[in-house]
């Protein structure tokens, strides 16, 4: 069913096929074929434009047409992996850069012991779930279901050691850097995650430097603005490893 929306529209000869708008499309629309980036399926595209930034050919641009509606369960089945015998790495395969596919890892627990005795006392990876940058993480991911959400600033995990044991362990993390990214990009995919996705609570982690303090304002918004209650905490972490503050708002900012 065709209808009138916002949708990607690519210029194939400004386009020289870099690629770098392919892992930004959480929902893998976008594929190189023959050189080109092409917009695969409009059903796959939801309009909001994650791509556009990372274009160095200003070849990408949004417009509003009559096209396809999104179709978001058409995009689940599009993202899931596919068996390996069913694997051709083809250039026209659909499929979109591997960065971008959802995985959720069902052996990681919140109950499972972090110090492996095995590993000789290694600290074992608390991630749960595939990809981390905002970005990618598509709003109807599975693993956000009712998930207590860390939201981190990239550099946060260098700082904070004991990140895995303390901070990501039995959460769903996204990961991004407010100074460098697009931040309506970032407001629009925390509108979406909180209008659709019942997280139970946002713990915020920032670095003590000025351009982090973005990130907590950017989650602030898109509380707000989708009238959203839920439970919020915002660590600060110092230049050299140490929680400098740790902020608590049961009631949300709503």
């Amino acid at each position: 069913m065709k209808t009138l929306r916002k949708i990607v529209e690519i210029d194939e000869e400004k386009c020289d096929g870099c690629g770098l708008c392919v892992p930004s499309c959480a929902e893998g629309a976008i594929k190189i074929i023959n050189g080109k980036a092409k917009l695969i399926a409009e059903k796959y595209c939801d309009g909001l434009g994650a791509c556009l930034g990372e274009c160095p050919r200003d070849a990408i641009h949004i417009v509003e047409r009559e096209v396809d509606e999104f179709d978001e369960e058409a995009v689940k089945e599009h993202l899931q992996p596919q068996p390996a015998h069913s694997q051709k790495p083809t250039e026209t395969s659909p499929r979109g850069c591997p960065s971008a596919h959802i995985h959720s890892f069902n052996d990681q627990s919140v109950n499972k012991p972090l110090l492996q005795p095995e590993t000789s006392g290694k600290i074992a990876s608390a991630l749960s779930h595939w990809p981390v940058q905002i970005r990618l993480v598509p709003p109807h991911a599975p693993f956000l279901k009712n998930a207590d959400l860390l939201v981190a600033a990239d550099c946060s995990p260098m700082a904070y050691g004991d990140f895995h044991r303390d901070l990501l362990a039995g959460k769903v993390v996204m990961m991004g850097c407010p100074k460098f990214d697009d931040i309506e990009l970032y407001e629009e995919r925390f509108r979406q995650i909180f209008s659709r996705a019942e997280v139970k609570s946002v713990t915020i982690l920032v670095m003590e430097v000025p351009c982090c303090q973005g990130l907590p304002a950017i989650i602030k918004k898109a509380l707000k603005d989708t009238g959203s209650n839920i439970p919020l905490e915002i660590i600060t972490i110092g230049l050299q490893g140490k929680i400098l503050q740790r902020n608590a708002f049961p009631g949300g900012v709503a």
